[in-house]
């Protein structure tokens, strides 16, 4: 079974390239975020004929999240659970197909609106942290994957890439990132690779990608039976080098057959 996260930077962008990409990897279960576009704008058709039913969680121009399957399965959330916010932005979305929860998350960048938004940033991570607690305690296998917009550790981080208080290496954000840990997740790179550059993203700006001066914030934390199935996780670099890219990679995740 193969699972994706891309953070795709405008879906209308970035269709031909997300297309192109499901053809050569055909990954059972895909999870897309910042898509920048309403439910009804979103190329449901193109990908319906591609094989992959889709199910989208959208916003004018900013944010949204959409998931793309070629399995059956049904929607069981369309917003971050335990969340304290009467109108959230589209930054969650989870189905269950084939046994398996895929939760696929946006998570705040932190670095805008001051300390405020810096709260809320992680209000969404302990809101987070709660629902893993939930699913574990109810037995559910599941993964939690997309754009967290974390560096767990100094390693994630290309020398001189970030400024020390940047949000999203700042010490509140790797300890709520470890707390998630801390729960009996794992994090499917680093459980393979546990060092080494395994970057996802790569800014526009200052010649960040030849330089190779990249973060790895997107990740795919699974809970403790979908680790023992864990086959292969990577970053698909080779997509940062196509023409007009995101910013970021797709993450792949290989799991072997859940046993009968």
């Amino acid at each position: 079974m193969k699972i994706a996260s891309w953070n795709v930077n405008s879906i209308r962008q970035r269709q031909t390239h997300v297309l192109d990409w499901l053809e050569r990897e055909k990954p059972d279960l895909v999870g897309l975020q910042e898509i920048k576009c309403e439910e009804g704008i979103f190329p449901a058709d193109a990908f319906r004929a591609a094989g992959y039913e889709s199910v989208v969680v959208g916003q004018k121009s900013y944010n949204g999240v959409a998931i793309l399957s070629r399995l059956p399965f049904s929607v069981t959330a369309r917003c971050l659970p335990f969340l304290n916010d009467d109108a959230p932005q589209a930054r969650y979305l989870e189905i269950e197909a084939n046994g398996l929860v895929f939760g696929n998350l946006y998570l705040p960048n932190g670095n805008s609106g001051g300390e405020a938004g810096y709260e809320a940033k992680l209000a969404f991570m302990e809101a987070l942290a709660l629902h893993a607690r939930a699913l574990l305690d109810a037995g559910r296998d599941f993964v939690l994957t997309g754009d967290y917009n974390v560096c767990p550790t100094d390693e994630d981080c290309a020398p001189g890439a970030l400024p020390p208080t940047d949000a999203l290496v700042r010490p509140e954000t790797r300890a709520a990132f470890r707390r998630l840990i801390w729960l009996g997740l794992t994090d499917a790179v680093r459980a393979l690779h546990p060092h080494g550059r395994y970057y996802t993203f790569w800014d526009y700006q200052a010649g960040a990608w030849p330089r190779d001066c990249g973060l790895r914030i997107d990740h795919a934390l699974l809970s403790p039976r979908l680790a023992e199935r864990l086959r292969d996780a990577r970053p698909d670099r080779d997509e940062r080098g196509r023409n007009q890219p995101s910013d970021h990679v797709p993450l792949v995740v290989t799991l072997e057959d859940a046993r009968p």
